[in-house]
C-alpha cells in the first residue's frame, strides 16, 4: 500500500464511529474511491454488510449503529418513535426492551435501504411511515456508546403510542405509559397537540392525562387544540367518555 493510500485508511479508522456501518457514498466523501474500498474489503479491512454497506470485520454492530448510518450518512428522516424511544429513554418500564419491536418512524415516501431491512437483527423491526406531525418536531438525540442516533422525545413518542393503537399497540399498555409521564413539557406537548394530524391521538392523550391526574395537564391549553367533530370509538363495545367524545375499554373508564 501506497503512502495515500495508508493515509487515507489512518482517516477512515479515524473518523469510523466504532459499532456503526459506514456507507460507499460516505467513504468517496472521505476519499476512498470504489476501486480502494474493494481493496480494504480484499485485505480484510472492510467487510460487506449485505449490498451496499460496509462494517469493520472486528465490530459488534447493532441495529442502533445501522439507524446512525441511515440517519447521519444517508440523510433520511427516521427516528426510533412510540414505546421504543420511551424504552431507551428508561421511560418504559411496562415492557422489557430486550424483547421489544423496534419502531422507526418516517415521513410517507422513505424507504429504508435494503441491506437494513433485510439484516438478521436481535430485535425485529417496523417503519412506521405516517404524517402524523411535521418532519422533525420535537425529536432528540439519544447517545449510545460513542455515536448518538434520534428518536422522539417522551411528549412525542407518548402519541406515537396512541397512533399505534389498538391495531399495533394495546390501549391499557399505552395507559400505564402515561402514567409514568409525570414530567411532560407542557410547552412541548402544547406544540404537539396543536399540530398533531389525528383526532384519535388527541382525543385518546387528553383523556388518559386527565385520568392519570398530570400536573402539567395543568398548563396545556385546550382551546387551542382542535379536537375535531362527532364521537370516536377506539374499541368495539367501550363505554362512553363524554368529555373527549370517545369510547373507551370499561377498565379504563371506571
Amino acid at each position: 500500500m501506497n503512502t495515500q493510500n495508508r493515509s487515507k485508511l489512518k482517516n477512515l479508522l479515524a473518523l469510523h464511529k466504532p459499532g456503526t456501518v459506514v456507507l460507499p457514498k460516505w467513504l468517496e466523501e472521505i476519499g476512498i474511491s470504489r476501486d480502494l474500498q474493494k481493496v480494504y474489503k480484499r485485505n480484510g479491512w472492510l467487510a460487506s454488510l449485505g449490498t451496499g454497506a460496509f462494517i469493520k470485520p472486528d465490530d459488534d454492530v447493532s441495529w442502533r449503529g445501522a439507524l446512525f448510518t441511515i440517519q447521519k450518512q444517508a440523510g433520511l428522516s427516521v427516528h426510533v418513535g412510540a414505546v421504543s424511544s420511551l424504552s431507551l429513554q428508561g421511560l418504559s418500564h411496562y415492557v422489557r426492551f430486550s424483547q421489544e419491536q423496534i419502531l422507526l418512524f418516517s415521513p410517507r415516501g422513505v424507504k429504508l435501504p435494503r441491506w437494513f431491512v433485510e439484516y438478521s437483527w436481535s430485535q425485529s423491526l417496523l417503519h412506521v411511515r405516517t404524517t402524523l406531525f411535521p418532519e422533525n418536531m420535537a425529536l432528540t438525540e439519544y447517545l449510545d456508546k460513542g455515536f448518538s442516533i434520534t428518536v422522539s422525545t417522551p411528549e412525542r413518542a407518548i402519541m406515537e403510542c396512541l397512533y399505534l393503537t389498538p391495531k399495533k399497540m394495546d390501549i391499557i399498555e399505552c395507559y400505564h405509559l402515561m402514567e409514568g409521564l409525570s414530567n411532560l413539557r407542557p410547552k412541548v406537548v402544547q406544540e404537539l397537540l396543536e399540530k398533531c394530524t389525528s383526532v384519535k391521538v388527541k382525543r385518546l392523550f387528553l383523556f388518559m392525562a386527565t385520568k392519570a391526574k398530570h400536573q402539567w395537564l395543568n398548563y396545556v391549553d385546550h382551546t387551542k387544540i382542535d379536537l375535531g367533530k362527532g364521537d370516536r370509538s377506539i374499541l368495539p363495545g367501550g363505554v362512553f367518555n363524554a368529555t373527549f367524545h370517545i369510547s373507551v375499554p370499561k377498565e379504563l373508564a371506571e
